[in-house]
């Protein structure tokens, strides 16, 4: 069974996943979670994951995390997803930004699909000033860059986006003010957010500023 979360939003489509994740970890806490990512995404691993069983499980909850980020892992997913779709085992393809034609192909062989695309961008452009704020580590210039936008009209959500993009971006390209491994703990707690935020726990433009303060 495949369950595809794509969109442009990459922000809220990785919250989205891993809510629906945690959720059916919940609803089945003795199957066994495997989540691959990266090079981990290979024929054998793959192949592994949707045959696990165990002597106190029957099944296994599967994410493939971002596959379409490297051109092997994701070919070798696009050739495996008969067997995907056909196992018992629920697998969670985790996909932002996919490519229109891909999105058709899983699609088909889907039993659920999520997409969560991001708010058009305003007129006056990038805010770099954010994003710039964030990724220089100074929190209480990204508090101010935050309340500025919000009078501007500028939603929550979308700011959220900016901020989980920028650590995306940092995790892959490391920076003076962030190591590549801080920014990932800095991803996870950007997504922690949405979640809190869904579930009803803190309103995500308060979240954003509590956030910033602590930076």
């Amino acid at each position: 069974m495949i369950y595809l979360f794509h969109g442009s939003d990459v922000g809220k489509i990785r919250a989205k996943a891993f809510a629906w994740a945690a959720a059916a970890r919940a609803k089945a806490p003795d199957a066994a979670y495997i989540r691959l990512q990266g090079k981990e995404i290979t024929e054998a691993a793959l192949y592994d994951a949707i045959g696990a069983q165990g002597l106190f499980f029957s099944k296994s909850l599967i994410l493939i995390d971002e596959p379409f980020s490297d051109s092997e892992t994701g070919e070798t997913v696009l050739g495996l997803l008969d067997a995907l779709a056909q196992t018992d085992n629920p697998v969670a393809i985790l996909a932002p930004k996919l490519l229109a034609a891909r999105v058709k192909k899983i699609e088909a062989l889907a039993t659920k699909v999520f997409k969560e695309d991001a708010v058009a961008v305003r007129a006056r452009g990038f805010n770099g000033s954010l994003v710039n704020a964030l990724a220089a580590k100074k929190g209480d210039v990204l508090w101010q860059e935050l309340k500025r936008a919000e009078r501007l009209g500028d939603a929550p959500e979308m700011l959220h986006g900016l901020l989980h993009w920028k650590a995306r971006d940092l995790m892959q390209k490391g920076s003076p003010s962030w190591k590549k491994e801080e920014a990932r703990e800095l991803s996870v707690q950007l997504i922690e957010m949405v979640s809190r935020a869904r579930s009803g726990d803190l309103p995500l433009s308060e979240s954003l500023e509590r956030f910033a303060l602590k930076l």
